[in-house]
């Protein structure tokens, strides 16, 4: 590398999170600071970085979609037999991070983790490209694989078994709802001097906090 990466420097700037203008809950303003990612992002808006911990411990992340949020949670969707299934069904809490670069700011969410519905799952897979449906059944998610060959062998097996038929959802797939805990927003301010603002769960009540940056 012949760059010196700690010379690198960003200016951020963003309005005011100010506490007369927030709401009581932070799912209304999350949905609000997305919809706005989504515009600004574009196609990535969405993208979350999910932290679990596996049966000793040991701290696991990794980038994946958001695909729903109401008061209940934020929703993805993954192979229950991959790594983070298994430390899912052991250790059922985690983190999430979304990384806004454009807009300057960040949300962190932590809580408990749960299956959504098979009802939940089976409408988002419907409304899959087809591809991405035998895309469910032909990863074995997180299994070491011989090589790209075996991986498009496998394909050609599916789409045979199922042409001209509807592709049903494998019941090792389906979605997983974090139930917030706790979330935090964070808006960038000139000078390092940022705006956090941190609302936490405690007794089905939600408490709103301004930390320093």
């Amino acid at each position: 590398m012949t760059r010196n990466i700690a010379d690198i420097r960003r200016d951020y700037e963003g309005g005011r999170l100010e506490e007369s203008r927030l709401p009581d809950r932070p799912m209304p303003l999350f949905d609000d600071w997305l919809a706005l990612a989504l515009d600004s992002e574009g196609e990535d808006g969405n993208t979350m970085t999910l932290a679990t911990v596996d049966s000793q411990g040991l701290p696991h992340a990794r980038v994946v979609l958001l695909k729903g949020s109401d008061e209940r949670g934020l929703i993805f969707y993954s192979n229950y037999h991959s790594h983070k299934g298994s430390e899912l069904a052991n250790v059922p809490q985690a983190a999430l991070v979304f990384w806004w670069p454009s807009l300057s700011r960040q949300v962190r969410v932590e809580g408990t983790v749960e299956q959504v519905s098979a009802a939940e799952s089976d409408a988002y897979f419907a409304s899959r490209p087809r591809a991405s449906q035998l895309g469910a059944w032909v990863a074995t998610q997180s299994v070491v694989i011989p090589d790209r060959n075996w991986l498009e062998e496998r394909e050609a097996r599916f789409e045979q078994a199922y042409e001209g038929q509807e592709i049903p959802r494998p019941i090792h797939w389906g979605g997983y709802r974090v139930v917030p805990e706790m979330v935090e927003f964070w808006q960038g301010q000139p000078s390092r001097l940022h705006d956090r603002i941190r609302y936490e769960r405690r007794d089905d009540h939600w408490q709103r906090f301004r930390l320093a940056p």
